[in-house]
Parts: C-alpha cells; sequence; structure tokens
C-alpha cells in the first residue's frame, strides 16, 4: 500500500500508512504562506480493503467550516469523479471508501490539470476567431495565456473572462472551458450574436504555478494574487501585473472573475458595493446579471452569499472592486461551492466539473441581457 502526490497539483504529507483502516495524513501549507486546504493524492494497492484516511491537521486548515457537510471526491481514472463518505470530527477529517481498483485519486475537487489547461487554449487558438497570445510568466517561467475571441472595434463591447487566481478553485476553470465550447459553437446562435457585439477576452488561468504545485490560494511566491490589484508587483506576483497592464491596454466594459468559496454551498455574485465613487448604473447591471443568471440556471442563486461591503470600505487589492473603479466597469466575482449546493444537491457527484461547465454556458445567456446596457 502506498499514497503518493507528486505529480500535477498533488498536496499530501503521509505520516503513517501502514494499515488501510489508520491511514494518518497532513496537508501541506502553500508556499511561503499559511493557506491550506487544497489535498489531492493517490492510494495504491488498498483493493477491496476498507480505508480510513485521516487528514490529522483539518482544524487548522485555511477555512475549517469548509469541512462542515463536506465529502471528498474520488475517481479511478482521473477524469470521472464521484463523492466518498467523509467526517469531520474532533479537528480530523475522516475519508471512508472501499476502493474498487488498486488506484484510486481523492482529492479536494475535482482537478483541473495543466495538460487540460494547455489542450483546452490550444483547441480554441485553432479556431478562426481566436487568437492565443502570452500577456507575460509566472514566478516559476510559465506562459500566462489569454485568448481573444471575436474581433475588436471601437463599437463592441469588452467581455473579460479570468479563472483561478486562487489554483485551489479548479471548478473556476471548468466553468471557463464550458463559456469557451458554448462561445466557440457556430450552431449556437446566442454565441454568435455575442460575438457581434462583443470581443471577449479570456485568461483560463491565472495562476497555473500554484495550480501545478498543488496550492490553494497562492501563487510560487506565497502571494494572495486577489490581494494584489492594486499595485501589483512584477517580481511577486507578475500574473496579476502583466493581466492589469494588458486590461489598461484594451479596455474592459465587464469582468467575470471564477472562483470557489469553501465554506457556502452556493453559487453566488459578490460585487463591488464599497468602491469610493460607486457607479450605481454598473451595480444594478451587475445585479442585473445575477437575477438573469438565476433564471437560466436553477443552480445558481441571489439570496445567500458575502455581506456587502458598507461605502467606501472597499479592499481595492481585490479584483472586483479594482477592476470596477479602475475602468467604471461592471464587475463580477462569481463564487461556486466546494460542497454541493444546498437547494439543488446531487448526492453522487456533489458540485462537480458538469454542473461547472452547464453553468459557463449559462452565464452566456445571463450576460446576453444586459450586453445593451454596457
Amino acid at each position: 500500500m502506498k499514497i503518493s502526490s507528486n505529480f500535477d497539483s498533488g498536496n499530501i504529507n503521509v505520516i503513517e500508512a501502514k494499515a488501510p483502516g489508520n491511514i494518518r495524513l497532513s496537508i501541506n501549507k502553500d508556499n511561503n504562506s499559511d493557506f491550506n486546504q487544497w489535498f489531492h493524492f493517490r492510494l495504491t494497492g488498498a483493493k477491496n480493503q476498507l480505508c480510513a484516511l485521516n487528514i490529522e491537521n483539518a482544524d487548522n486548515a485555511a477555512y475549517p467550516d469548509g469541512w462542515v457537510d463536506y465529502q471528498a471526491v474520488a475517481s479511478y481514472d482521473h477524469e470521472n469523479w464521484f463523492r466518498v463518505s467523509t467526517i469531520y470530527k474532533n479537528g480530523t477529517l475522516t475519508i471512508q471508501h472501499v476502493p474498487e481498483t488498486d488506484s484510486v485519486y481523492y482529492a479536494y475537487f475535482a482537478p483541473y490539470s495543466y495538460d487540460r489547461h494547455q489542450e483546452l487554449v490550444s483547441s480554441c487558438a485553432t479556431h478562426d476567431r481566436v487568437r492565443l497570445e502570452v500577456i507575460g510568466e509566472t514566478c516559476d517561467g510559465r506562459d500566462i495565456d489569454m485568448l481573444t475571441i471575436g474581433e475588436a472595434d471601437e463599437n463592441k463591447k469588452k467581455i473579460w473572462i479570468i479563472a483561478r487566481q486562487h489554483p485551489g478553485e479548479s471548478m473556476a476553470e471548468w466553468l471557463v472551458e464550458g463559456l469557451l465550447n458554448r462561445l466557440l459553437d457556430d450552431g449556437d446562435a446566442q454565441s454568435r450574436q455575442l460575438l457581434h457585439q462583443c470581443v471577449f477576452y479570456v485568461v483560463p488561468n491565472v495562476n497555473p504555478d500554484g495550480s501545478i504545485r498543488g496550492h490553494l490560494r497562492c501563487n510560487a511566491k506565497g502571494q494572495n494574487l486577489n490581494r494584489d490589484w492594486a499595485e501589483p508587483s512584477q517580481e511577486d506576483s507578475p500574473e496579476i501585473f502583466h493581466l492589469r497592464n494588458k486590461m489598461d491596454q484594451m479596455g474592459l466594459d465587464l469582468c467575470l472573475d471564477v472562483h470557489g468559496d469553501e465554506a457556502l454551498p452556493y453559487n453566488f455574485i459578490a460585487c463591488f458595493e464599497g468602491v469610493i465613487d460607486l457607479n450605481q448604473y454598473n451595480l444594478d447591471s451587475a445585479y442585473m446579471f445575477g437575477r438573469q443568471l438565476e433564471k437560466f440556471n436553477p443552480d445558481f442563486q441571489n439570496e445567500k452569499g458575502y455581506q456587502k461591503n458598507a461605502p467606501n470600505s472597499a479592499n481595492m487589492g481585490m479584483s472586483t472592486n479594482q477592476i470596477a473603479a479602475r475602468y467604471d466597469a461592471v464587475a463580477m466575482t462569481l463564487e461556486m461551492p466546494f460542497k454541493d449546493t444546498a437547494d439543488s444537491p446531487n448526492p453522487e457527484t456533489g458540485w462537480s466539473p458538469e454542473r461547472s461547465i452547464k453553468l459557463g454556458h449559462s452565464c452566456l445567456d445571463a450576460l446576453s441581457t444586459i450586453v445593451d446596457r454596457l
């Protein structure tokens, strides 16, 4: 029996793995950071045995409330993921499972691999409407990929879609995959109409270093990128330095920043109520997007979410606040759960890649209803 995590997005520390019924584990922190919650590892050699995988430092995770009512995901082929029995008690997260084969993966959420990311941007780049551009390099020297979809002109709205500032929030790139696939479907009338009205700038993975390293929230230097938008450093947060510079160059009318939330079992958006000189018209447009998205996809809702910032109290290091103020634009953070949705549960899969993809489809429907307001 062996537990390993030396692969793309792997993260686990093995304390003891002698008996299947008492495997002792802990989650490693992001580099130069106190954040930890993401795990992803493989168990081999335990076929048909009842395994108890005990993550003993779960109470020291970044968001311990995220373990309440949480179920881990497992996969035999790294493609199809399902939920398995998981209990959080006395600070330990225990995954209980009887593997059907001698190789099984466990993860915090279904991973979105760097190989899949490269396949996604490369396949999109074969489309006549798409241009792939590397807008800079990460701390570890990886490419920051941006897809431009549609021909820009002064009459078109500039729509930005960005994801995975926090690398462990892999559901974000699953959503972007769904959005891109629909947007590039020549047989989809809604997508054709949107491309007649808009040009899209899409960065599917803002933080590939953190994704590969198995981080929850930080880049290779330990920076939480979604706190660095006010004054991004080319040395410590080059991902945001290059991305914000590109936004300055191309312009922006709407930005959807896609994330995942550890604790809340809902899909929702967060806006920019606390910025100085709030543009109420833009804020109303964001609220309208949320109401329309709920109509198009009942997995989304508007009742539950983050508490709204008081006037003039916004953290301008966060993307949505900085973007709304800097470009006088509509900006939204879309959050998805690591758990299941409380109002529309699916016990077998919980919130999943497939449901994230379909929510990405629905985002285009919602966008189409507010594009004339931009």
